[in-house]
């Protein structure tokens, strides 16, 4: 297992860093299969995977329970645990210490890693400074609860140069993957916090898993120079080969997600400069297709309308890709009317948590007209 080291932190952390947003289910439900869950993180252990990622709202609240429990098996300086504080949620400043407490009671441990203040933007910036948020955690720290402190972030280039300004950060952590390089200035934000010494931990390397399907063209220019990697594997790389990162998360749901990320960074080979290339006309062809860029993330959710927003656009994402008519209408339909585009009154709620700034009612509409395009076509 390829491992990094930064001497501003001194940890020796997995290339590949295990993410618990997307842990696998039990079919037909929203429930966490732990058995699933706990056999890829054994198997993950095994091949020195040493970095795990948790937050507070991940599947319904319970996955830092799900997650410590596993982990409580392994000798606690065996993994760094990685969890987040989560800001938009607190009401007051003395929630910033009983949310903490909290988390570590879920997670069953006596301190944290890394830990971080959750989905930073410029926005949250007063609120911040408001509740002394850093000021507390940076009290944890010398308590010994937390060994490293930093923060995730969505916003821009000019909104993490303001993160940085307010105070030392220790690391960041960032979505960053070949399509938002340049089109959310992941390659700004990645600029910036090289430049300030602070250690990278991606998130998104494969944008919610669109990044897995570059569609027929893009995929047949990768298979055809690597046949014998995955695509997904291109994203891990891609993030991987810069010198800055710390570690890569993938949220993995599935043990052969597992298998192919190991065989990625075990024995580790950065992207050539050739690859790079072939990468780009890859991506040229998938945003031929017209995918909207959703990661899947639900932060969006729940919908007062009942929209279930991530499963709309992966439904219509697929369709784009392929252009297969009746898997879009007959996937909307099983979605259920109650869950469908059509539901939307435009309330913006959805708005103000989605980290891509995605004008969600305008692209469920769009979403909407295809659907009856499609299945107007279908009838004649």
């Amino acid at each position: 297992m390829e491992k990094r080291t930064f001497a501003k932190l001194g940890d020796s952390v997995s290339l590949l860093g295990f993410g618990g947003m997307r842990f696998p289910l039990i079919e037909g439900t929203t429930e966490v299969d732990i058995s699933a869950t706990e056999e890829m993180i054994d198997l993950a252990m095994k091949n020195g995977v040493n970095y795990y990622d948790t937050a507070y709202p991940y599947h319904g609240e319970k996955a830092e329970e799900i997650l410590g429990g596993i982990l409580k098996k392994y000798p606690r300086d065996s993994y760094f645990l990685a969890d987040k504080l989560p800001l938009w949620m607190l009401e007051k400043e003395e929630e910033v210490d009983s949310y903490f407490d909290e988390q570590l009671r879920r997670c069953g441990v006596t301190y944290f890693d890394y830990y971080l203040v959750h989905s930073m933007n410029a926005e949250r910036i007063p609120k911040m400074e408001e509740f002394r948020t850093y000021e507390k955690l940076k009290a944890r720290q010398e308590k010994g609860q937390i060994r490293h402190l930093g923060f995730s972030f969505h916003d821009t280039p000019e909104a993490l140069e303001k993160m940085l300004a307010v105070h030392p950060w220790e690391f960041a952590q960032i979505q960053l993957n070949y399509l938002d390089w340049d089109l959310q200035h992941a390659d700004r934000q990645y600029q910036i916090l090289e430049e300030a010494g602070l250690p990278v931990v991606v998130m998104e390397p494969l944008r919610g898993g669109s990044l897995t399907n570059l569609g027929e063209k893009g995929t047949e220019l990768l298979k055809t120079a690597r046949p014998d990697q995955s695509i997904a594997s291109w994203g891990i790389r891609f993030a991987a080969s810069k010198p800055g990162v710390m570690t890569v998360l993938s949220g993995m749901s599935a043990m052969d997600q597992v298998e192919d990320n190991l065989r990625t960074v075990c024995n580790f080979v950065p992207l050539s400069e050739q690859e790079e290339s072939l990468l780009q006309s890859a991506l040229m062809e998938y945003k031929r297709s017209g995918a909207i860029p959703c990661t899947g993330c639900r932060y969006c959710m729940e919908c007062p309308s009942g929209v279930d927003i991530p499963r709309v656009f992966a439904i219509y994402n697929a369709y784009k890709i392929s252009n297969h008519g009746f898997g879009l209408t007959n996937s909307y339909q099983l979605l259920g009317k109650d869950h469908q585009a059509q539901n939307c009154v435009e309330c913006g709620q959805c708005m103000d948590h989605c980290p891509q700034k995605l004008s969600i009612p305008d692209l469920l509409k769009e979403v909407k007209a295809e659907v009856e395009r499609v299945e107007k076509e279908m009838d004649h």
